[in-house]
């Protein structure tokens, strides 16, 4: 009973950090499960599926009701996102899981990298117009797919500022896009990694529910940001997440 209620505790803190951020909480759960319980790397990605898939589909929706997803770009996102999220879920969930953590080390540090440089070497400028439509959009969801596919997190964390730095869109509108595109991947690779035996269901079920309870006030948290607060606060999150991994490493 104690481990359920903490299980739910730790959904609700990265359910609060998913709805800030726009990524479904999996960026700070998978580190979280490696220190606080000792799983190993898939086994990770695949129980913290179970909380972010939810969470995603919820933040997606609260997204949407206070400002409307273009469903015209969220499509080619979602599909590219789709399909490179399969593939690459297939080949992870055969891999060392040690490699994997380290490999997902390094892809947070270059992202905290680029999300800083970003911040300080032009002003923020998101105008809400996009730059680039199709097929770039397909590209990106592709990218992004093969990273949620990997790392079990949804590609949103590189999706996010791509779609704000080279395709000019707010923080905001990259948020909800991000969570268009990584609704159905998300969903394919907890399928993938279930099949693989790479999730524990009764650890995963009470983290979706507390996440579920604490979606819609991160999603508030993100729009009472200023959009400088909102990027600077995504780059310490990518940090502390790459900081916890180390310990595991």
């Amino acid at each position: 009973m104690l481990e359920t209620v903490l299980y739910i505790a730790l959904g609700a803190a990265m359910g609060t950090l998913g709805g800030v951020f726009g990524i479904g909480g999996g960026l700070i759960a998978i580190p979280a499960l490696g220190l606080l319980f000792g799983v190993d790397q898939q086994l990770a990605q695949g129980t913290s599926l179970v909380m972010v898939v939810p969470n995603v589909l919820l933040a997606m929706w609260r997204y949407h009701q206070r400002r409307p997803i273009p469903w015209r770009h969220a499509l080619p996102l979602a599909g590219g996102g789709l399909v490179c999220a399969w593939l690459a879920s297939m080949l992870a969930s055969g891999l060392d899981p040690a490699s994997m953590r380290v490999g997902f080390v390094v892809f947070l540090l270059a992202l905290v990298v680029y999300n800083v440089a970003q911040m300080f070497l032009r002003p923020v400028s998101g105008t809400g117009e996009m730059r680039y439509a199709w097929p770039w959009l397909g590209v990106l969801g592709g990218f992004s797919g093969v990273i949620g596919g990997f790392f079990g997190v949804g590609g949103a964390v590189l999706a996010t500022p791509v779609l704000t730095s080279v395709f000019g869109t707010t923080q905001i509108m990259a948020q909800g896009l991000s969570l268009a595109l990584a609704a159905p991947s998300t969903s394919v690779t907890l399928l993938t990694y279930a099949v693989h035996d790479h999730v524990d269901w009764a650890m995963g079920i009470p983290m979706a529910i507390g996440g579920l309870l604490s979606i819609s006030w991160g999603v508030k948290i993100a729009y009472s940001l200023s959009e400088k607060a909102l990027r600077g606060s995504f780059c310490v999150f990518l940090l502390l997440c790459a900081i916890l991994l180390l310990f595991k490493v």
